[in-house]
């Protein structure tokens, strides 16, 4: 009822909007466009000269058996130095065209071989083949791998216990002789790889 009148409110009508149901409108679709015959030739070709040629080099085995004989190489001359440090006594490096080795002496003494520090060299054939067991810190030459050192005729030589490099004909301490910088060069598939020992400070690298 209205307040000043007496008279009963009258409500608003309510309107409700009706939707008119239809069938489903369909979705739009996008257009699916494959491969021509031109583009799956071309793929087909690349992938076939990298088949050829890429893939083929990096597959090689000698290419990885070179380059991981030249860090055992660098290592095993590293930890040379380091050892006629740590233990304050000569230690020599023993090089020839198949094996690098330690000894404490330069006959190489099975009682004067050094051990390796992990116990074990890597065991491969062509280690166990020139090195003749696997007690010793000494690696051989992969197959396919070559080896070489300038100058030719300082192949081996030893460490003093203060890491300096020292020629076979010296005496400690004389003055060394040791003609550095030596390099020891590991080859295969016309690529080399080199290993340079310093004269004066007998740094490996």
């Amino acid at each position: 009822m209205g307040f000043f009148t007496g008279h009963p409110l009258q409500q608003p009508p309510t309107v409700f909007s009706h939707r008119h149901a239809g069938p489903p409108r369909p979705l739009p679709r996008t257009a699916a466009r494959g491969f021509t015959l031109i583009e799956l030739v071309a793929v087909l070709v690349l992938a076939g000269l990298l088949a050829t040629f890429a893939v083929n080099r990096f597959f090689q085995r000698d290419t990885f058996d070179a380059r991981g004989f030249a860090d055992q190489v660098t290592n095993i001359v590293r930890y040379g130095q380091k050892l006629a440090v740590a233990q304050n006594r000569a230690v020599f490096v023993l090089i020839d065209a198949n094996k690098v080795a330690l000894c404490f002496d330069t006959g190489c003494s099975d009682e004067q071989k050094v051990v390796p520090p992990t116990g074990s060299n890597s065991g491969s054939k062509e280690t166990l083949q020139h090195c003749l067991g696997s007690n010793w810190l000494c690696e051989g030459r992969p197959s396919g791998v070559t080896m070489s050192t300038d100058p030719v005729k300082l192949a081996s030589f030893y460490f003093d216990a203060l890491g300096q490099p020292y020629a076979l004909t010296n005496v400690f301490p004389d003055a060394s002789t040791f003609p550095g910088p030596l390099q020891i060069s590991i080859q295969s598939n016309g690529l080399t790889r080199t290993v340079t020992v310093e004269g004066e400070t007998g740094y490996v690298h």
